[in-house]
């Protein structure tokens, strides 16, 4: 077979390979929903909505949710020093999923100022599933606490999900798991295959060290 037979057949083998990956790939569904926050302040109660998003990124065995606010959901009456605020924030789980994550934020890198909307970073938190399935993730209740005080803040539009994910909890399988055999699991930043790898590199070079060193002896003894 010539050279540019074998080349043909061997790009349309990885992008044949390459397809099927992307066609196991976890589904996810996210999308921005707006969401009618009721917050207790210290100076009474204020209403807001804002645009949400969560989206999440796969990491180890686990996924880090990202929940972003494109609005401000409240006020101070004084301005609030660089460093002052400090928001968290719960999101509900459901299908497989239960109970909440617990997601949180950088304080505000600039001074607010007074009755300013205030601009909420955005919250980050780490969500491990325990049930393999489809898991949505829908806003919860908004904490900022700022110069001594607490704000909280209750969603009461009963918000949709604002993402839907397919997970995989743990002992499930996946749908990117490869149908044949003789491929390690990956479990994480480093799969066991490289790390496998690795260590056999080490045995091998240990092994060659020593035959070097039998070698050795054995000429030193003969002389």
């Amino acid at each position: 077979m010539s050279y540019q037979k074998r080349t043909a057949l061997a790009t349309l083998a990885a992008a044949v390979s390459g397809s099927v990956v992307l066609m196991a790939a976890p589904a996810a569904h996210a999308t921005v929903v707006d969401v009618n926050y009721e917050c207790k302040t210290p100076i009474g109660p204020k209403s807001a909505v804002s645009p949400i998003d969560i989206k999440s990124v796969k990491s180890g065995s686990g996924y880090r949710l990202t929940m972003s606010f494109q609005k401000g959901v409240s006020s101070s009456p004084v301005e609030l020093g660089k460093g002052a605020m400090n928001p968290s924030a719960l999101i509900k789980l459901g299908g497989v999923g239960e109970g909440t994550v617990t997601v949180s934020g950088p304080s505000n890198a600039a001074a607010v100022p007074a009755n300013t909307p205030i601009k909420i970073t955005d919250l980050t938190g780490m969500y491990t599933p325990k049930k393999s399935g489809k898991v949505t993730f829908t806003a919860g209740v908004l904490t900022i606490k700022a110069l001594g005080t607490t704000t909280t803040c209750t969603p009461t539009n009963n918000p949709e999900p604002s993402l839907e994910l397919d997970v995989t909890g743990a002992g499930g399988t996946t749908q990117t798991t490869p149908t044949g055999g003789g491929e390690l699991p990956k479990t994480g930043p480093l799969d066991s295959a490289v790390a496998l790898g690795t260590l056999g590199g080490t045995v091998l070079l240990s092994g060659a060290a020593g035959v070097l060193w039998l070698t050795r002896r054995g000429r030193r003894t003969a002389s």
